[in-house]
């Protein structure tokens, strides 16, 4: 069962997210964090959330800026609004009754759930799958349209046939992102889940943010997985790992 919602983002305009509802006890509440330039609808999210709520977690996935169904420019938006939003969906739910406990983030996503976990007191665990050390990892993206952005200021993004507005802020924004002091200082619980042969993030950035990380802390491979977890069944047992090890948390 899923609920449509939108709330207010952290720069005004509404973000449409889905909340994925268990149909029987519920477990506790948790807030998902796609990856780049992903969506609250790609397999990762939409599989991994769907999968929780049969495991008893409630979970609200969103379009982050000008993505999906939300409204605003995505060129307007950078790591630290993405951070910033997901801030304010755990206050949206919170806001319904819905305390949320964990935090999950895919990819780029992973990143800005450790970031986001320090404004959240509610949450006790925070998961990252396939995420980055460093969020400047995603200029590999975009490493072509640099040059242009630094002197024209934006540059047209083409991803999945769909055009989007490089901005300068957000170049400057991922580069200035420092995330080792906030894995260092976490003081949440923190699954870290990725691939050995994941080809777009690569297996170095998981050893990174364990070795960075403070207890407790857990590691699981995601062997044989993609990084947008699109084979079969793997955003769904990702999603029970996550599950069974966040039990003490909820």
């Amino acid at each position: 069962m899923a609920e449509r919602v939108t709330f207010e983002s952290s720069t005004g305009p509404l973000l449409a997210g889905i909340l994925d509802l268990p149909d029987g006890e519920v477990r506790g509440w948790g807030v998902f964090a796609h990856g780049f330039t992903l969506g609250k609808d790609c397999p990762a999210a939409s599989r991994m959330c769907k999968q929780l709520a049969a495991e008893g977690i409630g979970m609200l996935r969103f379009d982050n800026l000008g993505l999906g169904h939300s409204e605003g420019d995505w060129g307007d938006g950078s790591f630290s609004h993405k951070v910033a939003d997901t801030v304010r969906a755990v206050q949206f739910l919170g806001d319904t009754g819905r305390e949320v406990r964990l935090l999950v983030g895919h990819s780029f996503g992973g990143a800005a759930v450790i970031a986001a976990a320090h404004e959240c007191p509610t949450v006790a665990a925070v998961a990252s799958v396939g995420a980055p050390f460093d969020p400047g990892h995603v200029e590999h993206n975009y490493d072509a349209l640099i040059q242009r952005i630094e002197q024209d200021g934006e540059a047209t993004f083409l991803v999945g046939g769909k055009a989007l507005t490089l901005k300068r802020h957000f170049i400057e924004d991922v580069r200035a992102a420092d995330l080792r002091e906030r894995i260092r200082t976490l003081r949440r619980a923190l699954l870290v889940m990725h691939s050995p042969t994941d080809n777009t993030v690569g297996i170095a950035n998981a050893s990174d943010i364990f070795r960075t990380a403070r207890h407790p802390r857990s590691f699981v491979s995601l062997e044989g997985a993609d990084h947008l977890l699109t084979g079969k069944n793997q955003a769904a047992r990702a999603a029970r790992i996550i599950s069974a090890w966040a039990d003490p948390y909820l």
